[in-house]
């Protein structure tokens, strides 16, 4: 069920909300989203990376770093790779969870000729520019980090944006202009302007779609 989540999370923040369009009604889509494998793609890519992600990896494994430790330079091996390898295509469909095999149950057929890759994904250029920008953000943050006491190889896009921001008296995390670190900033405003691009790539298709109307 990855991807359809990846499209309802990119359906529904893609477009930024304002007093004119607040009260818009999502519909259910019409079939030919279906079968448009650029925009599941965009779609990942997208809820991978977008602010609204709250995954961190203090609340269990994390599953969604879409690099390899030496994509980033992690100094240690991560917990999980199934995003990666989601991406490259080596999912493997079974009925039973196997020990040390990335393995999932699925019940429908449909769903799993759908939306389960068999081959690596083929990204957008717009999604390639996300997925850059992303891997110099976490890069950064492994090369900085991972000598401090604090470090952790796993941590997600929540993760990193703490690391960096820190959290106020109220436990609520700074904006990003509290960060010290002012390569961190820039990474991160070359980040939110890829993901503005990738956006308006996949509202055109929210509406071709019929997620909303016109």
């Amino acid at each position: 069920m990855l991807i359809p989540f990846a499209v309802y999370f990119s359906v529904r923040h893609c477009i930024k909300a304002t007093w004119i369009n607040d009260r818009d009604q999502f519909l259910a889509p019409n079939k030919k989203w279906e079968k448009d494998t650029e925009f599941h793609n965009d779609c990942l890519i997208f809820m991978l990376f977008h602010g609204q992600n709250r995954i961190t990896c203090k609340e269990g494994i994390n599953h969604f770093i879409p690099f390899s430790e030496k994509d980033i330079d992690a100094a240690e091996a991560f917990e999980s790779h199934f995003m990666l390898e989601f991406i490259q295509g080596k999912i493997k469909i079974s009925n039973k969870k196997k020990k040390g095999q990335q393995e999932f149950d699925f019940q429908s057929d449909e769903l799993e000729s759908t939306f389960i890759p068999t081959k690596p994904l083929i990204f957008s250029d717009e999604a390639k520019e996300v997925l850059q920008a992303g891997k110099e953000f976490f890069k950064h943050y492994h090369e900085q980090a991972k000598d401090k006491e604090n470090y952790n190889p796993n941590a997600a896009l929540y993760d990193i944006k703490a690391h960096f921001q820190g959290f106020n008296d109220k436990g609520k995390m700074n904006p990003p202009q509290k960060a010290k670190d002012e390569a961190y900033k820039d990474k991160l405003g070359e980040l939110n302007y890829a993901l503005k691009n990738l956006a308006k790539k996949i509202e055109v298709k929210v509406y071709e779609y019929e997620f909303l109307l016109e």
